[in-house]
């Protein structure tokens, strides 16, 4: 069983990075491996927008010509059974690299010229997800009026996984070093069982 956390925070320690430090911890508990891909420590270039890797049809992932270590967190997040997907809140959706990584989802679309959207290339869900996300607004406020859950979601759908639940942090920024609520660390705890009680090979959602 492994769980993949992949983390859009600028910096260690901080609201969203110890709620999956969490999550992972009870994924560990219940014998799960749960490594953590950190992307400001990864080299992600932007996505030029040049359709190359979502010509070819079949449900494996395109092969983008960008030459960074995008392909190595892929081979991670499709080996994994459930994945945890990170971000706090800027300007009202992920961080910037969060974005930059979503983007490079592209590849898991299958979009012809002369074809009008695209389609995801493989629509069975056969893994798990947490998203988890932080804000300085309220997290009812968050949940209703943005859409930054929705687009991890999205990143969630296209890797493969069904979202199983959402972790919302309001009031993210009151103290330098925020102090997370015993509500947050049971429910975070809570995530990290589900995620292993409910991934497998061949479960869809």
């Amino acid at each position: 069983m492994k769980v993949v956390a992949v983390v859009g925070s600028y910096r260690t320690g901080g609201v969203v990075d110890r709620v999956v430090d969490e999550i992972l911890a009870s994924a560990r508990g219940q014998g799960a491996e749960t490594p953590k891909v950190f992307l400001m420590d990864r080299h992600i270039e932007f996505c030029r927008n040049c359709r190359q890797c979502t010509q070819d049809p079949g449900p494996a992932r395109g092969t983008c010509p960008c030459d960074d270590d995008m392909a190595a967190i892929l081979d991670e997040l499709e080996s994994a059974d459930a994945l945890v997907l990170a971000s706090p809140m800027n300007f009202g959706t992920v961080t910037a690299v969060m974005k930059r990584f979503i983007e490079r989802l592209t590849v898991y679309a299958w979009w012809p010229w002369g074809r009008w959207s695209p389609k995801a290339r493989n629509p069975r869900k056969t893994k798990a997800a947490v998203i988890v996300v932080s804000s300085a607004a309220p997290a009812l406020l968050v949940r209703l009026r943005t859409n930054i859950a929705g687009l991890l979601k999205t990143a969630a759908y296209l890797l493969g996984a069904r979202t199983v639940g959402v972790i919302a942090v309001g009031l993210a920024a009151r103290e330098r070093h925020q102090r997370l609520s015993r509500g947050t660390m049971e429910k975070a705890r809570l995530m990290g069982r589900k995620l292993v009680a409910g991934s497998g090979p061949g479960r869809e959602g």
